[in-house]
Formats: C-alpha cells, structure tokens, sequence
C-alpha cells in the first residue's frame, strides 16, 4: 500500500511537472521587495503586466482538495503569496472561504471578507506574513476559464493591487487525473484585444455563449508549479488525505453524470453543426464559410475524442485497484469491476 501511495504521489507530480526548487530561492519573504513592486504601478496601465504564476505544491493540493469536496457546487478560496518581479506572482498557500455558489455565480464579497481579515491577521501574528494575492474557484465540469461575474469580481480586485484568478475544475480533475487548473486576468478597461487569446477548450453548450462574450476581456498566465524539501512533511499528510479519497472513489460511478452530460452535450453541438451544414448547403458557402463549419466540426471531435479519452482512463483505473485489491493468487477474479 505504501509503495503503491508513493508511487501515485510520483505520478502526479510528474502529470503536473511539479519541480523541486531551492527553498531560499522561492520562501524567502521579502516585504519591502513585494511593496516595491506593488507600489511601482506599472501593473495599473500596461495591458499585460503579469505572464505568470508559480504555484506550491501545497498550494495545488489544498485547491483541488477543497474544490473536489464541493461536488458539483462552486466553492472559493484566497490565495497567499508574493510577487517575484514585476510580471510572476508566486502561490505559497491557499485557505478556503465559508463561500459556496452554484453554475457561474459566484460572488463572496459580503460573505468571505470578514473571515479574510480575521484569517489574515492571525496568519501574521504567528509570523505568516505572506499578503493575498488572487483567489480561486471551483467550475465543476465546465471547464477553466471567466464568466461575467468572475470578470466584474476580478476587474474589482485588480483595482486595489495585483490579483489573480485562478479557476479548478474538480470534475474534469478527477476524470483526467491531471490537475485542471488556469489562471487569468482581466485586461484595463480601456483595452480591446484583436482577438481571444483563449484556447481550444471544451465548453458545454449552455455556457458556450456567457463564455464567449466574455471570452477577449481576460488573459491566461502561464502557470507552473513547485516543492521544496520544506514542503515534504505537509505534503506527506495532505497526499495522505488525497490518495485515501482517490483510491476510495470510483470515477466512473462519481462522475457518471458528468460522463452523461458531456455525451448529450456532444450529441447536440453535432446537431447543430449539420443542421448549419443543411442550412449553408441550401443557401450555398463561400470559402469563408466552409472554413468556419469545418472549424466548429473539428471542436466537436475534439469534444468527443477528450469524452472517450477520460471514459477509457476512468475505466483502466478500476481494472487496476480491481486486480490489486480484489485478486486472490489461485482463484478466478468473480467480482470484477464492473459487478459491484
């Protein structure tokens, strides 16, 4: 068992291409080096002043943890850190708020800012004295990226200091077994992009729209993650935690809805494509035209190829804690994973 939690513990940290880093290069706290930035006030004016995030792997747990514990209900976080230079923020820690919502509306400013004032000053009369950064929140099933009121709530935020968003889909986590996770920022109000700088993600037919018109007024951050050998003892009883609740759960029973959902949404958008198709064949398609059907044609099969994908992983996990698990040397496998 120990060797088997040890072995998943491995793999996740090379899923998630975590890097083991210099603890003086990255925990160091400097005060007056994170004022300085903050005070400098590029970040106010220029379009794109942040391009990334270094997150702990203490940090990463405790988010996915938190937004796994959820369900299918929008959970939120704030997140600790500092600010290295003037364009890479720095995850240290992550606390969660006594704030839940659901689909896309999320808004904890009555809610969560007493208890962040209260956890922020204990925090620092025992010598944590790590600021708050951004926040996080759990998007169950529908992806990684901004609604419009995670827009007006960060665009508030990034009016006081620098602030980030991050945005974990607990569901599509649990289904890949690699942590979905993206940052973001909003860009000035004054800025209008060319286009989205957003990429190919699967996005569920009813969210397709608050998605897309919101879609150019936020950026992704490259976002990467870290430990150290100051990280390990906690690490240890965190994973501990994780690893039970992962080996405990059966991803194709748990996320069976999800599984069901994201089918019907497929078969919907594939419905809409040919009936398009149909509409444009009757009308006639310039060149133009065709290149966008085709475009929308290739989403859905990417849709539909990421679906089967996270079904057949779903699957050999179960074959494989059925066989570590369930076998007995001598005797036929009669439960297997599908009869229980």
């Amino acid at each position: 068992m120990a060797q088997s939690k040890d072995a998943a513990r491995k793999r996740f940290e090379a899923e998630n291409k975590i890097e083991t880093i210099d603890p003086d290069l990255i925990y160091k706290y400097d005060q007056d080096k994170h004022e300085t930035i903050r005070e400098e006030g590029s970040w106010r004016t220029a379009n794109q002043p942040f391009k990334k995030v270094k997150i702990s792997a203490v940090a990463l747990l405790k988010m996915v943890m938190h937004a796994k514990s959820g369900g299918r209900i929008e959970v939120m976080g704030v997140l600790q850190g500092k600010l290295i230079d003037s364009e890479t923020f720095v995850v240290l820690d992550a606390f969660a708020l006594p704030v839940e919502a659901s689909e896309t509306r999320v808004n904890a400013q009555a809610q969560g800012d007493e208890y962040l004032v209260n956890y922020l000053s204990s925090a620092e009369m025992v010598g944590k004295s790590e600021n708050a950064i951004g926040w996080y929140h759990s998007h169950p099933s529908y992806g990684c990226w901004l609604s419009g009121i995670d827009v007006g709530t960060q665009k508030l935020q990034q009016k006081q200091g620098p602030w980030v968003a991050i945005v974990v889909d607990p569901i599509r986590t649990v289904s890949s077994g690699k942590v979905e996770l993206g940052a973001f920022r909003t860009y000035p109000e004054s800025y209008k992009p060319a286009e989205s700088s957003q990429q190919w993600q699967s996005i569920p037919l009813d969210k397709i729209e608050d998605f897309g018109v919101y879609a150019n007024q936020y950026y992704p951050l490259e976002v990467s993650y870290f430990k150290s050998s100051l990280d390990e003892h906690l690490l240890n009883l965190l994973w501990n935690k994780y690893w039970v609740n992962t080996l405990s759960s059966n991803a194709l029973l748990s996320n069976r809805d999800y599984f069901a959902s994201a089918i019907g949404d497929v078969s919907e958008k594939l419905e809409q494509a040919e009936s398009q198709l149909q509409h444009s064949g009757r009308m006639g398609m310039s060149s133009q035209d065709k290149k966008k059907e085709e475009n929308q044609l290739s989403k859905v099969t990417r849709d539909a190829t990421k679906t089967a994908i996270e079904q057949v992983n779903s699957l050999m996990n179960q074959v494989i804690k059925d066989q570590l698990f369930n076998f007995e040397k001598g005797k036929p496998n009669s439960g297997g994973v599908l009869g229980k």
